[in-house]
């Protein structure tokens, strides 16, 4: 606005830009009451954007956007998408870094992720330690293999930075993960803080099949139920697994394991 005015009243009034007609009628602008109205709505503008930017990057990619619109207000079924996924060998990087240094190690694994995950339109439900929960509603999820792309594109965002994290931090993080979908209760709940929750057996049996992951020595697990819904992709190998007993679970599911070809 401090750059254009007098150029656009140099065009108005057809005189050249550093005129003194121009300068004066500059100076009386700056001086206005519509130069301070305008100040205060870029200023009000500014500081509402500022303050729902923060608040949604607290909250959650579009978490905040749901609270507004009331969109869990009232708990409702709905059929998703679980990516669990966790970084290998944690516990001992986390003994020889040391608590501070860790954090930061975390905050830059995290950083690395979250690119490929708004890509192809998951959000992240929970940071639990080392774990990241993603979620998509299934019609986004399995719309081109979403869910799929979302995994194997943080892996290709890790190997990128890997050189940064073992310059900076002496070890290059790699992760294995768990994908099922089903049907989840969702809605808002808590007093002192609320948060959006879903709660449904759907949790803990992608858990468990995140878990599996180390017994048949590979980094990607999904259901076989999971595996039926994608679409055909000469980029992705799936080799099936069979029936599985997982831990804590009274019935065996079949699993798949997913490779890039």
């Amino acid at each position: 606005m401090m750059v254009l005015y007098p150029i656009a009243s140099s065009i108005e009034l057809r005189v050249p830009l550093f005129s003194s007609l121009i300068w004066q009628r500059y100076l009386d602008f700056l001086s206005s009451t519509v130069h301070f109205s305008t100040l205060v709505q870029l200023a009000a503008s500014l500081f509402i954007s500022l303050i729902y930017a923060e608040i949604s990057d607290n909250l959650g990619h579009g978490v905040l956007l749901n609270f507004i619109v009331g969109k869990y207000h009232r708990p409702k079924e709905e059929h998703r998408i679980f990516l669990f996924t966790d970084m290998k060998d944690s516990t001992s990087i986390a003994e020889k870094l040391g608590t501070k240094k860790y954090f930061f190690f975390l905050r830059d694994y995290y950083n690395s992720l979250e690119d490929a995950i708004i890509k192809y339109g998951g959000d992240v439900y929970q940071y639990i330690g080392d774990e990241i929960v993603i979620t998509w509603e299934y019609a986004t999820g399995i719309k081109k293999n979403n869910c799929l792309h979302t995994f194997f594109e943080m892996k290709s965002a890790l190997e990128a930075k890997s050189d940064f994290f073992l310059n900076t931090y002496g070890f290059a993080p790699q992760f294995k993960g768990g994908m099922h979908f089903g049907e989840v209760t969702t809605g808002e709940i808590g007093a002192l803080k609320k948060e959006i929750v879903f709660t449904g057996d759907i949790l803990n049996t992608t858990a468990r099949i995140q878990g599996a992951c180390k017994k048949y020595n590979t980094d990607f697990l999904v259901s076989y139920t999971m595996n039926k819904g994608f679409q055909m992709d000469n980029r992705f190998k799936f080799s099936e697994i069979g029936e599985v007993a997982l831990r804590g679970k009274e019935e065996t599911l079949t699993l798949v394991k997913v490779e890039l070809t």
